[in-house]
């Protein structure tokens, strides 16, 4: 088994990737006023000289209640001018990059009290002018990028914000037709927001679906409790325009549903036919929450459980958060066979760019 495999092109529609490795979403809080700074493109252009793919940290659509840090940059507006610079930037070493749009929903407010929780908008809360207006600041954002001159958008469908709130049955309590008992009623939110980012940046523009089951609230939560239910929520998903699904695990080896080894990655490969990323603990010791507090150890052998799961399909790119963001040499330096290079994830590095 050889991770050289992880290095082969990938294509898909107008994507063109250079090796299956994608540097993945991570909060920074590092653009003052919702603006990317000129640090902030020197970052990501660091890691366009190795990754394939580059998902930006997310980013807040035009609404009032998107975000609930006032350092997390903006998709609209003033912030679009540093998003440009990053682009271009990224390019400039020929990398290959979306912007991840999100909207956090109902979520507990900045502790300096920068945004008050009662302004946040949830699935209980929002009227159908406050969802019309959230479908459209989506699609606005997919536009931009697309303008911008960015590779990709990736939609944030996970972790227990807005549109997870929608098709989480613990969050979604409407009675109306964004609501029900069923997985496939309560992801009619989802479908709509796919729906109009696909009308605004038109069919070759990749669009891709971040998931979840686990939410930063529950790590136990299930969306879908078999395979069944993970059908009816996926599948029209695709038919919506969802191309590639990034399916966040907190360990990309655990099974997701018993009776198969099978993870959450590998079922929705299964499912859908579509590209998928999968991502959860890759190149470091144990799972992403506990290191957020402690730190951990760098992964300084083989990965053979990884080319296992790729060769059989269960995933078609791999997502390495952490550890590249530890270290924007972590790429060249697996390729290259120089485990003993890789530097254990100090949890400090969160609040720096290196």
């Amino acid at each position: 088994m050889d991770i050289q495999a992880l290095f082969e092109p990938f294509k898909y529609k107008s994507l063109t990737l250079k090796n299956r490795i994608v540097m993945p979403p991570m909060t920074r809080k590092h653009s003052p006023g919702g603006i990317p700074s000129q640090e902030v493109a020197d970052y990501y252009s660091r890691r366009a000289m190795n990754a394939g793919l580059i998902l930006s940290e997310s980013t807040a659509i035009a609404r009032p209640s998107s975000k609930h840090f006032n350092n997390i940059p903006d998709f609209y507006g003033d912030g679009l001018k540093g998003w440009e610079e990053v682009i271009k930037k990224v390019h400039t070493h020929q990398g290959v990059m979306g912007p991840q749009l999100w909207h956090v929903g109902k979520a507990k407010a900045d502790p300096s009290g920068w945004r008050p929780i009662a302004e946040f908008e949830g699935p209980d809360s929002m009227d159908l002018e406050d969802i019309d207006g959230t479908l459209n600041a989506f699609a606005s954002a997919a536009l931009n990028a697309k303008k911008l001159g960015f590779d990709c958008v990736e939609i944030h469908g996970g972790h227990g914000y807005l549109i997870d709130q929608f098709f989480w049955k613990q969050t979604n309590h409407r009675r109306d037709d964004f609501g029900g008992k069923t997985i496939k009623e309560r992801s009619r939110f989802a479908l709509e927001v796919v729906k109009a980012v696909r009308k605004a940046v038109g069919v070759d523009f990749v669009i891709l679906m971040r998931l979840s089951q686990w939410k930063l609230s529950d790590y136990e939560a299930k969306i879908a409790e078999t395979p069944a239910e993970m059908e009816s929520w996926l599948l029209p998903l695709v038919d919506a325009g969802v191309d590639i699904f990034d399916c966040s695990q907190r360990r990309y080896w655990q099974q997701e549903f018993e009776g198969s080894d099978l993870s959450f990655a590998g079922w929705t490969k299964t499912i859908t036919g579509q590209p998928v990323i999968t991502v959860g603990s890759v190149g470091l010791s144990s799972e992403f929450l506990g290191s957020l507090f402690q730190g951990e150890s760098a992964q300084k052998s083989g990965f053979s459980e990884l080319i296992r799961r790729y060769e059989r399909n269960e995933f078609d790119l791999v997502a390495v958060g952490r550890a590249l963001l530890q270290d924007p040499r972590w790429i060249e330096k697996v390729k290259e066979g120089h485990y003993d290079q890789l530097k254990n994830f100090n949890k400090d590095s969160l609040g720096k760019y290196y």
